[in-house]
């Protein structure tokens, strides 16, 4: 018996399916799906990314019974895994997509390369995103994504399935893979089916409210594409987005302002693919700051509370607490009010972006991590190349919450607030609190600290250890200080990966 096996990770479909096109055309395929219990125990995983896999994964197994093929799922440790269908039947190689995933994910596939070397089979991984394993130049970098994004999409006709037994792991329970309690109750469903709905509905009509109304709160849920759910979990290929865009674009009745809103769409597509390239070449990102100068800047005055506070949506400031609110009930919420939840934990709570990036990697159900953690310490300011940005929660609410609609919608309480105090509640007077039923630290909480001197306060410190003369020397060494998160050899070679500041916010969700 001859055969290859196709593990699917974060790809789950089978359309433009580089891995099983390949398998396919050689012979018989065990596809297959493992639960990992060590990479759901992490802390960046949430119930709602394994209801969305689940969600996914049964998409991908009517539409490979479809292909005449069937979908085996194991739970367990991945080489223990590949190791116990093996000893069952010996298959002949490994293909799956490259991945870049959090340091555990990485550890996962250096173990299941020594596995396949020692067993004498070759695992050939092929490029999923715009990223490039072991780049040492990065001039080329925007050259390799567009030629990747113009190849033809591949397309599976039929497989010929394995003739191994059926494995009967059953399904963990969330319980059981020690997941917390919570599920956004109005999440995305997953799926390709659910994706490519989500594709057709954006392109054909709500992409003319892309350019103007992804800022906004209110705006954003149907403005933006929605879709970074399903390219997160591989439900669509980045290709076809990417393709599927531009030929929208090449519409002759296009309207102008729907054009603008797809072309900055397709820009924002390929900064995904840039921001996780930046983990892919230097890992250590995800935890240790990119300028090691901020080290020790808000470790030693962590303040549980505080990260407690915007945790449970109880910071005070109404745009704020809305936003942590909306993130619960949906697992989503756009670009610039994460933007704003990471800069209030960095600045007037003084938080260090780890501790915040895990409790939102668990709360994002788009949860990407080479985005995920170069976004936040960019707003966390550590980069030592980015513009320090300080998000006020009071302009941010004036400027795209003018009414209120949207921090009623989320807090109850604030329904019954007058227009007068919508944007400082805090500061109504007693009577006022009287006549209208709300008390400020029993309806709605007091703010943790003073916005002004806290924010104040933030960017002196700051400004003091920018300007320090040990962080200033090391300024230039930032660029030069890029690792190569090289899949193809265990010594992890560092490469000199030269990067330029970011300043454009990346909002494709």
């Amino acid at each position: 018996m001859t055969y290859r096996v196709v593990w699917f990770k974060r790809d789950l479909r089978v359309h433009d399916h580089a891995p099983l096109v390949e398998a396919a055309r050689l012979g018989p395929v065990l596809c297959l799906y493992i639960v990992e219990p060590a990479l759901w125990r992490q802390p960046d995983a949430a119930r709602q990314h394994l209801g969305f896999v689940r969600d996914s994964l049964r998409d991908l197994r009517a539409d490979l019974r479809r292909l005449g093929a069937r979908l085996h799922w194991a739970v367990g440790d991945a080489v223990d895994v590949l190791q116990r269908i093996n000893d069952q039947a010996p298959f002949l190689e490994l293909l799956s997509h490259q991945e870049t995933g959090n340091a555990v994910s990485f550890e996962r596939d250096l173990r299941v390369q020594r596995w396949c070397r020692a067993q004498a089979k070759p695992w050939r991984e092929f490029r999923q995103f715009g990223v490039v394993r072991g780049l040492r130049e990065r001039r080329h970098w925007v050259r390799q994504w567009e030629q990747l994004t113009h190849e033809t999409q591949q397309a599976v006709r039929s497989l010929q399935d394995a003739p191994v037994p059926q494995h009967a792991d059953a399904w963990p329970s969330a319980d059981a893979l020690g997941l917390p309690d919570h599920e956004p109750p109005q999440r995305q469903r997953g799926g390709r089916v659910a994706g490519e709905s989500v594709l057709q509905e954006f392109l054909l009509e709500r992409s003319a409210r892309y350019r103007g109304g992804i800022s906004s709160p209110l705006s954003a849920p149907t403005a933006c594409s929605r879709l970074s759910p399903y390219l997160t979990w591989g439900c669509l290929s980045l290709r076809e987005v990417v393709q599927s865009t531009r030929c929208r674009l090449e519409h002759p009745g296009l309207p102008p302002h729907q054009r603008l809103g797809l072309e900055g769409f397709l820009s924002r597509l390929h900064w995904h693919c840039h921001f996780i390239q930046k983990l892919e070449t230097e890992p250590a990102i995800e935890h240790a700051n990119m300028h090691r100068g901020y080290d020790g800047l808000r470790e030693p005055d962590h303040n549980p509370a505080h990260l407690q506070a915007l945790v449970e949506g109880r910071t005070g400031w109404p745009l704020v607490d809305a936003c942590v609110a909306m993130l619960r009930e949906t697992g989503w919420l756009n670009f610039r009010m994460r933007a704003m939840l990471v800069s209030v934990a960095a600045y007037p709570l003084w938080l260090h972006w780890r501790p915040v990036g895990e409790w939102l990697a668990r709360e994002f159900l788009d949860y990407e991590p080479g985005i995920h953690w170069s976004q936040l310490q960019m707003q966390s300011g550590t980069t030592g190349i980015n513009t320090t940005r300080v998000y006020n929660p009071i302009k941010q609410a004036r400027d795209h919450d003018p009414q209120g609609r949207f921090v009623r919608q989320w807090l109850p309480a604030m329904r019954r607030v007058p227009d007068a105090w919508l944007f400082e509640p805090w500061r109504m007077p007693p009577d006022v609190q009287a006549r209208c039923g709300v008390v400020v630290g029993r309806d709605i909480a007091q703010p943790v600290v003073d916005l002004e001197a806290a924010m104040r306060d933030a960017k002196q410190r700051l400004y003091a250890r920018r300007t320090a003369p040990d962080v200033v020397a090391a300024q230039d060494g930032i660029v030069r200080r890029h690792g190569s998160r090289s899949r193809g050899a265990e010594n992890l070679a560092r490469a000199r990966t030269p990067d330029t500041p970011c300043q454009t916010s990346l909002d494709f969700s």
